[in-house]
């Protein structure tokens, strides 16, 4: 029952992340939020940042559905933990750079200690 509640977790904040991933490209007006402050949309340097961050999103997202089908929960779980670094580092910038703390707990955060306990569901499952 533990790792049927953690695998479906999983495939959530997996596909989660591949779709919020794939709107830096469809609609990076909405995506650019992220918690810190941003220069304008039509800046080529802070657009290529928007590709950066949506490739890294769509393949984390991709990388949790792969184990998903094909490993075992405790790997799944170990991905996840470690994969739980990057919305804490997240969060950590948008603090370091006085961004919304609104932001940085209830979005990165949050996002992190729901990543940690899907990786606790499925490391003890």
């Amino acid at each position: 029952m533990q790792s049927m509640i953690g695998n479906s977790l999983a495939a959530l904040i997996g596909i989660a992340v591949v779709v919020m991933g794939s709107s830096f490209f469809w609609a990076p007006q909405g995506a650019a939020g992220f918690g810190k402050p941003n220069p304008p949309l039509q800046d080529p340097a802070f657009r290529a940042w928007l590709c950066v961050k949506g490739i890294r999103d769509m393949a984390t997202g991709a990388c949790i559905l792969v184990l998903l089908a094909v490993g075992p929960p405790a790997l799944l779980g170990g991905l996840v933990l470690t994969l739980a670094l990057i919305p804490i580092g997240d969060a950590t910038m948008v603090l370091r750079n006085k961004g919304p703390k609104s932001a940085a707990y209830g979005v990165h955060a949050s996002s992190a200690a729901a990543m940690i306990v899907v990786a606790l569901l499925l490391l003890t499952a």
